[in-house]
C-alpha cells in the first residue's frame, strides 16, 4: 500500500501498522505519532493498522528557546 510518512511517499505491505511505519524510517525515541492528524498512543503502535493513502507524522520534540 502507498502512504505518506513525514511528507514522503512510502510503500508498505497491506498489513502494516504504525510500528512498521516507525521502522520504515528508522525513527529513534522520543517521538509522537499521528495518523491522519489523530494522535496514536504508544501502546497502540503495534495494533493500529494503516490504510492506503494514510498520512503518518512521526514527530520528535524540539527544545530550545
Amino acid at each position: 500500500m502507498n502512504l505518506t510518512i513525514n511528507q514522503q511517499a512510502h510503500h508498505l505491505p497491506d498489513t502494516s501498522t504504525v510500528a512498521d511505519a516507525i521502522t520504515a524510517i528508522d525513527a529513534r525515541p522520543p517521538f509522537a505519532v499521528a495518523v491522519n492528524t489523530v494522535f496514536i498512543p504508544k501502546t497502540q503502535y503495534t495494533q493500529h493498522r494503516l490504510h492506503a493513502n494514510d498520512q503518518v507524522e512521526i514527530i520528535s520534540p524540539v527544545t530550545g528557546g
